[in-house]
């Protein structure tokens, strides 16, 4: 998967929309929640919000990702997902999204996902995400764990 290029794109989209179910079908598998509570793509509507598609050489929608703000120096990644697992789509994508989190002057970057969830939390920390106490709706949730990083390009 050395040929991927990530872009931004609608989060209403055909492959977004495609992308973003699967992602929630493999969450209800892994945690039995689809993850859909915690994410409206309103929310990343706006300026100092991004949603991307990494796309194979073929141009075909092969993984997604996010970020909404939290507040004017940190950012929150949502909808990180890769069709295609262990092939440095996932890596590529957070990378891209950290890149321009930073360029829209966000400091530090934020985001949750499941204890469960083993292949997610391994995931992050070996991404450089350290674990950060729960935050927001995640504060009291035993289920959840969150990560943070500092944006320093």
């Amino acid at each position: 998967m050395n040929s991927i290029n990530i872009a931004p794109e609608d989060p209403t989209s055909n492959d977004a929309t495609s992308l973003m179910e699967d992602l929630s079908d493999s969450l209800r598998a892994i945690t039995g929640d689809s993850g859909k509570n915690s994410f409206s793509v309103e929310n990343i509507r706006n300026n100092c919000s991004l949603f991307v598609i990494a796309r194979d050489k073929n141009g075909v929608a092969v993984g997604c990702g996010a970020f909404r703000p939290i507040d004017d120096t940190t950012a929150e990644v949502k909808r990180m997902f890769a069709r295609i697992k262990d092939t440095g789509i996932g890596k590529k994508v957070l990378s891209y999204l950290e890149a321009e989190a930073y360029k829209m002057g966000y400091s530090e970057i934020h985001l949750e996902t499941r204890l469960v969830n083993e292949h997610a939390v391994s995931f992050y920390e070996h991404n450089g995400y350290a674990r950060i106490p729960n935050y927001g709706k995640y504060i009291n949730n035993d289920m959840a764990i969150c990560f943070g990083k500092q944006l320093n390009m």
